[in-house]
């Protein structure tokens, strides 16, 4: 659990609408999305009905649940990237000497919804891309912003936007988003995937990822799903 000692939590209106957390002291609010315009330079529909794409935002837990609630996703499925298989373990990953980020590997129709508008979401509502190595009260290599292409495309259409939204000033700050070599993915443990839309009251979700959902249904009403696209057994 990923509270566990780390922080006080107090929950105003479970549900994600109004949460607030107290973390060393301070008081701070859910993440607020920020809005930002859709990539110039995007990925062609093509004739293909299913492409992947793998996104690093701090806990996957929230970044699952983000797009679990995207039109046009088929699958979205916590895991592992950046490191080895061997060392693709929770209780590992967590020491964050593994090389491996909690990511999140989307299935998506490519007809329905593009690569760059994934982009936008994961840059918008799903996490803040210019914290380095940390995500609210997460902080670690393992948390950190960072996306992991599968194609040549997906290189080129990542690098030019996150070179648009540095130049547009979007953020108050330059984005910390790596962009790193494809190395497998590597789902996580039964028990963290569909975590968000098992465990709502849970405070950490209810704090740090419920309003991400809300964040997205308000910023992004067109892609939003209001049933999530959950993981099947088995995976």
């Amino acid at each position: 659990m990923k509270i566990a000692n780390r922080f006080t939590a107090l929950v105003l209106g479970i549900g994600g609408v109004a949460a607030a957390l107290v973390l060393n002291g301070q008081v701070r609010a859910g993440e607020a999305a920020v809005v930002i315009a859709a990539p110039v330079v995007d990925a062609p529909a093509g004739s293909a009905k299913t492409e992947t794409a793998v996104f690093a935002g701090g806990c996957f837990w929230g970044v699952q649940g983000v797009f679990q609630h995207v039109r046009g996703v088929t699958n979205a499925v916590s895991g592992y990237a950046g490191g080895k298989a061997a060392t693709a373990h929770y209780e590992l990953v967590g020491s964050g000497a593994t090389g491996h980020a909690e990511a999140v590997q989307v299935t998506y129709d490519p007809t329905q919804i593009s690569y760059g508008k994934l982009l936008q979401i994961f840059f918008s509502v799903a996490h803040d891309p210019t914290q380095l190595n940390r995500q609210g009260p997460d902080s670690g290599t393992q948390y950190r912003s960072a996306i992991f292409p599968a194609t040549p495309t997906q290189r080129d259409v990542a690098e030019k936007y996150i070179t648009q939204l540095n130049a547009s000033h979007a953020f108050r700050s330059k984005l910390a988003t790596t962009l790193e070599a494809d190395t497998g993915f590597f789902p996580a443990e039964a028990y963290h995937q569909n975590y968000l839309t098992l465990h709502p009251n849970e405070p950490y979700i209810a704090i740090n990822d419920l309003p991400k959902v809300e964040n997205l249904k308000r910023v992004m009403p067109a892609v939003y799903r209001p049933d999530p696209v959950l993981v099947r057994k088995g995976i």
